[in-house]
């Protein structure tokens, strides 16, 4: 149940947004009663914020099966970088964006989403150290993740204006090449 719930906050904050996306809403598209969604996440913010995590542990996951697959690559930081826009597509992405979005103005959800954000960022991290070792364990690496992150992100948020995907792909391959340019010596190989 409460992974029906998750799943449907996520589709309803890419349906309808952050300030269309009601807790009655969320528990129809889950199929539950609203009392067994208040049993689960009493307000609107713990929904959200629970969804917020998910998003997060999802990515995780998409990452987590990739593995061994990076582990062996002979091009780790390029298969690296690709792995991180893919799993950047869809709709967890336009989820997690709604809500960095509405909490721009919504100081509750401000406090919510940052308190989860850093989350994320060590698990970006946790990533990167698994991979590369020791190599990973530098502020200069760290850097380099938060950095590619940003740039994924604003690559996204900018492909909205686009209706070709084919503009997207290269503006991607543009950003990928410097990103390589300017990853912190070392991460050329896996541990």
């Amino acid at each position: 149940m409460r992974s029906r719930l998750l799943d449907a906050t996520i589709d309803c904050l890419v349906e309808y947004g952050y300030s269309g996306t009601t807790t009655t809403r969320v528990a129809d598209r889950a199929g539950v009663t609203r009392g067994a969604q208040v049993h689960h996440f009493p307000t609107k913010a713990d929904l959200v914020t629970a969804a917020v995590r998910d998003i997060a542990h999802r990515r995780a996951r998409l990452a987590d099966e990739r593995m061994d697959e990076l582990a062996t690559s002979t091009d780790p930081i390029g298969d690296t970088l690709d792995l991180l826009w893919e799993i950047h597509q869809g709709p967890i992405f336009a989820a997690s964006t709604e809500l960095l979005l509405a909490a721009r103005t919504d100081a509750e959800l401000r406090a919510l989403v940052s308190s989860v954000e850093p989350e994320i960022s060590d698990v970006l991290v946790t990533f990167g150290q698994r991979l590369f070792g020791p190599k990973a364990d530098t502020a200069q690496f760290r850097h380099y993740a938060y950095t590619a992150m940003d740039t994924i992100r604003g690559l996204l948020i900018g492909s909205w204006a686009y209706p070709d995907d084919s503009q997207l792909d290269a503006r991607w391959q543009r950003a990928k090449a410097c990103l390589r340019l300017i990853a912190p010596a070392g991460l050329a190989t896996v541990h």
